[in-house]
């Protein structure tokens, strides 16, 4: 009779020992660059100081500590490397090819949204308080140019990801003000699907979804006034299934809940981001 031994291998627990876990976050915001007539979906990376890929920018993260939860580790990476907190926050995949990086790295990778006033205001906090974030540049999210280890791959399933789930939530909120007109939110799909959408066939879907509200507000200017909606409260920015966070557990992790606006975020330090 053949025994099977349960006793470890060794070789397996050398081999295991030397895993080491790292977090990463693809943080997505709609900006027109000055000059320009659209909008484009941006996000920030940060330039590698050290090898391995030194001098290639990279998604912000770093290393997951002992004694830290995963979300937890998300938001401190990202406030550490970009000063910046987001307003919506969700783990997207795991990373873990044997040859993604030259020691054997996995990466717990997380997308989050973040609204442009938001991140001109945290911004702005920052360099009044002589904090700024160093080794961090805005980039098409569409076109980022050749990224450090995998990084490109995991861009372009976190786009994937997104341009899914904005056809079946309202996750566009997560990058909107709390009022907006319906151009402001059709800007926002432009931006994020990469493409132009009839105004009018816009206009009939939205207002027919049930998410919107009507205000009594108007945005006036040169051209007509535009009357400013809001979403319904009711309606979640996105099912996260059971595993959900609540409100209180994303704010004592840095991220603010979907409806809450994003202020301030944690001293950022020198670290650039891991694989």
């Amino acid at each position: 009779m053949t025994q099977t031994s349960l006793a470890p291998d060794p070789r397996r627990m050398a081999s295991t020992d030397a895993i080491r876990v790292a977090v990463s976050t693809v943080i997505f915001t709609v900006r027109r660059a000055p000059g320009e007539a659209s909008a484009r979906l941006m996000m920030p990376l940060v330039r590698r100081t050290r090898e391995p890929h030194e001098g290639l920018w990279a998604l912000p993260g770093g290393w997951l500590d002992a004694g830290e939860g995963l979300d937890a580790a998300a938001s401190r990476t990202l406030a550490e490397t970009t000063g910046l907190t987001p307003s919506y926050l969700e783990q997207l995949y795991a990373f873990g090819d044997v040859d993604r990086s030259p020691t054997r790295v996995v990466s717990i990778v997380y997308w989050a949204l973040l609204r442009a006033d938001d991140v001109d205001a945290q911004r702005a906090a920052h360099e009044a308080a002589g904090d700024a974030p160093e080794n961090v540049a805005w980039f098409d999210a569409g076109a980022p140019g050749v990224l450090a280890f995998d990084h490109n791959e995991i861009v372009s399933y976190a786009l994937w990801r997104l341009r899914n789930k904005v056809g079946y939530s309202r996750i566009a909120h997560g990058l909107l003000s709390e009022l907006f007109t319906l151009a402001d939110l059709r800007e926002v799909y432009e931006a994020i699907l990469d493409r132009r959408l009839d105004p009018a066939n816009f206009r009939r879907q939205v207002e027919n979804s049930g998410t919107l509200i009507p205000t009594d507000r108007f945005r006036t200017g040169s051209h007509r006034p535009a009357r400013l909606y809001r979403y319904n409260q009711d309606v979640e920015l996105a099912d996260r299934g059971p595993l959900s966070p609540s409100a209180a557990e994303l704010s004592t992790l840095g991220a603010c809940p979907p409806e809450t606006v994003a202020g301030g975020a944690r001293r950022p330090s020198p670290e650039s981001s891991t694989s």
